[in-house]
């Protein structure tokens, strides 16, 4: 049987946050859980929060104060924080008549129940996450476009292209961290156990364009791959020509210095 929640409101706000890259939450302490898988908590007198461990918290029906005192306990156990995070709102409403969906950006549920706050959760977490990393990604592209037009000029910056190269190293980071940890197009273990919520989660997925948001994203993450392995390919290129150009030099003077020796000092 689903566990119930806020049976004094039919409509309350919910607030994702991506906080950092990672939540301890094994050091989750002096909170009580009402579910696992994800983690979810009880905050104030009748909120509630879940938490994910690549670093995102959704937060459920809590006042300004009760929001600000509990993501204050919960910085300690964030590795690497955001100083400015990520954050997505939408209004959840209990609905007993209509099908659960997305209507006019507001999220309507026939009951307002652990599990299906659990789903929402989920969701809204992946779609956060997206956001932060379509931002990071959009500014990368800013800087390839010039980039690449002066792979064309004879003036190139070694310096320029070192940077640029470790600027796309840190961007292909996110495909590590959106595959391996967040596993966007995952679907939450939970449905295991309550396989009846599938079709709410996959309308949800549907409503935020999750797995059309991944997939762009991963398109833009392969253009950066193949403009990082061009880059390279640029720079070993330069590199060994001018070692073709020691070697002539060098074989250049050692005959200049044998033509001294036979012509001065015969």
């Amino acid at each position: 049987m689903q566990k119930l929640l806020f049976s004094d409101r039919d409509s309350f706000q919910a607030q994702a946050l991506f906080l950092g890259k990672k939540i301890d939450l094994q050091k989750l302490e002096n909170y009580d859980c009402l579910a696992t898988m994800p983690v979810m908590v009880k905050v104030g007198e009748c909120g509630c929060a879940v938490l994910l461990g690549y670093g995102v918290v959704v937060l459920f029906n809590l006042e300004p104060v009760e929001k600000t005192a509990f993501l204050r306990g919960l910085s300690s156990l964030v590795h690497d924080s955001f100083s400015h995070p990520e954050t997505e709102e939408v209004e959840v409403h209990l609905n007993v008549v209509e099908s659960e969906r997305v209507k006019e950006g507001k999220i309507f549920l026939r009951e307002l129940s652990v599990e299906r706050l659990q789903i929402v959760a989920d969701i809204l977490a992946k779609s956060v996450v997206l956001s932060h990393y379509e931002i990071s990604i959009a500014a990368v592209f800013d800087q390839i476009e010039p980039f690449a037009a002066s792979l064309q000029r004879e003036n190139r910056s070694r310096r320029q292209s070192r940077e640029l190269l470790r600027q796309l190293g840190t961007t292909l980071l996110v495909q590590h961290k959106i595959v391996g940890r967040v596993e966007i197009i995952d679907k939450p273990e939970l449905l295991w156990e309550s396989p009846q919520l599938e079709n709410l989660y996959l309308r949800l997925e549907d409503e935020y364009e999750i797995r059309e948001r991944h997939n762009a994203l991963e398109r833009k993450l392969e253009l950066i791959t193949q403009t990082a392995q061009t880059v390279l390919e640029f720079m070993q290129h330069s590199s060994s020509q001018r070692v073709e150009w020691y070697v002539v030099i060098l074989i250049v003077v050692e005959i200049l210095l044998s033509l001294y020796d036979i012509i001065f000092k015969r």
